[in-house]
């Protein structure tokens, strides 16, 4: 079952209790959000689904591959995807183990629809933050990548609060040529201000 819905996101149920898959196939179509569903994470895993725009909600305990050992195989193959592992009180520990092997979130049975369905909104809404993020870093380091070695020399003093004089002296070269190295590397960068630059250099850093 699956609805039309004009976005991106599907959501992978894989639980063994048939009943209990239905009725979260149900909530989910309902909400608006596309969804399929699976009897075991063998035959999710067999299916081998596109991950893109996913996030999958499974139970942790059931035949064959766990719940546990889904979520390690997951962040092995998409370390963004989003997994949400359903639990039982007596399987806590397990879920906890799940959050451990990668698995972003658990919550125990019984639910709440709203409880369920913030859960999946949250952990795709820091799967597209993610997304966003890698692809400003990916960004970076291009704009990077297009520096002269002297220009990004240049940066790296700017970047650690070096005036220009400094880091002439530094690199052995007039205050005039770091003023032309600096503005070659700001607009490579697409820097407007010394912040903005900054800012980009330390995603590139903490990558």
């Amino acid at each position: 079952m699956a609805n039309s819905g004009a976005n991106d996101q599907i959501v992978y149920v894989i639980d063994d209790d048939e009943s209990a898959r239905h009725s979260l196939e149900f909530l989910l179509d309902v909400a608006g959000i596309r969804v399929r569903s699976f009897g075991s994470s063998d035959a999710f895993l067999q299916s081998s689904p596109a991950l893109a725009g996913a996030c999958v909600v499974t139970d942790v305990r059931m035949p064959g591959t766990s719940g546990v050992e889904l979520a390690k195989k997951l962040k092995q193959r998409d370390a963004a995807v989003p997994v949400i592992v359903i639990t039982g009180h007596a399987d806590v520990p397990l879920a906890i183990q799940a959050m451990k092997a990668g698995a972003s979130d658990f919550i125990e049975k019984p639910f709440e629809d709203e409880v369920i369905l913030s859960a999946i909104r949250k952990a795709s809404a820091e799967k597209l933050e993610d997304n966003q993020l890698q692809a400003e870093r990916n960004e970076v380091f291009e704009r990077i990548g297009s520096l002269s070695a002297r220009e990004r020399e240049v940066v790296d003093g700017l970047v650690s609060g070096k005036a220009n004089k400094v880091i002439a002296f530094d690199l052995e070269i007039s205050p005039r040529t770091v003023e032309v190295y600096r503005a070659n590397a700001m607009m490579k960068m697409q820097a407007k201000t010394l912040s903005d630059l900054v800012r980009m250099m330390t995603i590139a850093q903490f990558s």
